[in-house]
């Protein structure tokens, strides 16, 4: 019996020891003021860290990463630049949750203790935030006069002493911020796998330039300067001082319409195009035309002076002619083959711009005198010699005619013929003086104007003789 109670009391004492010896381990491992082993934050390593050490930690990790700078430069040589804390942006860095949960590991019961220890989190992220609106708004504040100006094209003035003067564009410029945002944005906010390296060096300041856009007007000097307007390269002047009031309007209101005419490269001028426009602009005037050979009143008289001035410059300038046709009866304004007329539907005066760059045209009148300047590009050792050669002289023939109201037998001249002409004309190109080609440019039929004679009757009785009639085929020249 005694026997059996000594085991029974070495048992007890057994247990007793080792419930001791249980309760004093649970109590030493409740009661460290150590964090669990293989406890992160990021990459930063808290187990066994003193408890309050690491949380110093985290808040010092907190504090420099809402302590960095961002400094952004407009203009180095300027020495143009302003720095901010991240934190002036609304940036905010916090181990959420990971304070309370360190300090909880002192709280409660011993079993409490105990058991939080022993299912405490193995790692806590960095929650960030930032606002990029705050970012951006600091950056035009002081970077606002960037964008207080608007693009100007560049302009081309053309002088009265025929100087092409050139302004140069001036450029606008544009805040570029959403790439600048997303750049700080991604140097800002770290990723977990970058959370715990040290704030220093570029993880502490980041230096970045002010992304300034260029805005570019629509027309810039260099684009303006490319259509090739250089200087003036020919100019022709004709008179119309013995014209009427009426074709001396018309004149002038063709010539209105003409000027600053922009013609591209290879762009072909049709007369009939500016006729058109002149219509919408002004009313023409009653003037003398020619119809049947003959000249007679009519609306849009002295507008072939127009292409004629503006022909003899085109044929100076060495351009294209593409259609062309002389008046069927000389003009008093300009040598024969020098001409250029034309009738609405029927013929048109054409010329194509082959200079290979832009060409513009400019008129002016005074003194009833008519000056087509062409501006635009051509070689200053070049120019063309135009000539005109007269083939053939066509003798007037003579129209008779009765006229009742003269004596019997009596004849008059009632108007004297004009020749006509078969002329042919010539343009040589000259190259530093010399003589590059020669090519005839036309040859031209003018017609004759026959002398008109009229008679007494033969007798008292007898009967006048019919009178001829434009034929419906004969087009009006010079008019409308």
């Amino acid at each position: 019996m005694r026997k059996l109670q000594w085991v029974l009391g070495g048992l007890l004492a057994v247990v007793l020891l080792a419930a001791a010896a249980g309760f004093v381990a649970v109590w030493k491992y409740a009661n460290q003021d150590v964090v669990p082993d293989g406890v992160t934050a990021g990459k930063l390593q808290l187990g066994g860290m003193y408890i309050d050490d690491a949380v110093a930690l985290l808040e010092k990790y907190e504090k420099a990463l809402e302590k960095r700078s961002i400094t952004v430069q407009a203009n180095e040589a300027a020495n143009d630049s302003a720095s901010w804390v991240v934190s002036d942006f609304g940036y905010r860095a916090e181990f959420t949750g990971a304070r309370e949960a360190l300090l909880k590991l002192r709280r409660g019961s011993l079993w409490e203790r105990a058991r939080y220890r022993y299912h405490f989190p193995s790692h806590y992220a960095l929650s960030q935030s930032w606002e990029k609106s705050a970012f951006e708004a600091a950056l035009r504040k002081q970077w606002s006069w960037v964008e207080n100006n608007a693009p100007q094209n560049a302009t081309r003035e053309i002088t009265k002493q025929d100087e092409v003067i050139y302004t140069p564009h001036t450029d606008a410029y544009r805040l570029d911020l959403a790439a600048l945002a997303d750049k700080a944005e991604q140097w800002m906010v770290l990723e977990d796998n970058q959370v715990g390296e040290e704030v220093a060096g570029e993880r502490g300041a980041l230096v970045a330039e002010l992304p300034i856009r260029t805005i570019h007007p629509e027309v810039t000097l260099e684009k303006l300067k490319k259509e090739g307007i250089d200087r003036l390269i020919m100019t022709f002047t004709t008179d119309f001082s013995s014209s009427a009031e009426g074709r001396a309007h018309n004149v002038s209101v063709t010539a209105q319409s003409l000027n600053d005419w922009y013609l591209g490269p290879d762009e072909v001028f049709a007369y009939s195009e500016l006729i058109a426009k002149a219509e919408k602009e002004h009313t023409y005037r009653e003037a003398p035309v020619i119809l049947n050979g003959k000249f007679v009143p009519g609306i849009g008289g002295g507008i072939c002076q127009v292409s004629s001035t503006l022909y003899q410059a085109v044929l100076r300038a060495g351009l294209g002619i593409e259609e062309r046709r002389n008046h069927s009866l000389p003009v008093a304004y300009l040598p024969l083959g020098h001409d250029a007329t034309y009738a609405t539907d029927a013929i048109d005066f054409k010329f194509r711009n082959t200079t290979g760059k832009s060409l513009i045209i400019r008129t002016s009148v005074e003194n009833k005198k008519l000056t087509i300047k062409l501006f635009g590009t051509m070689p200053g050792n070049e120019s063309y010699e135009i000539e005109s050669v007269t083939l053939d002289t066509i003798q007037p023939k003579t129209q008779q005619s009765v006229n009742p109201a003269l004596p019997v037998g009596k004849t008059v001249v009632v108007d004297k013929g004009k020749p006509g002409y078969v002329v042919e004309t010539y343009r040589t190109h000259l190259r530093d003086g010399k003589v590059v080609s020669r090519e005839r440019v036309s040859k031209d039929t003018y017609r004759a104007q026959p002398t008109l004679i009229e008679t007494g009757p033969a007798s008292l009785n007898a009967t006048p003789s019919p009178q001829a009639t434009p034929s419906p085929s004969d087009v009006i020249e010079d008019g409308l």
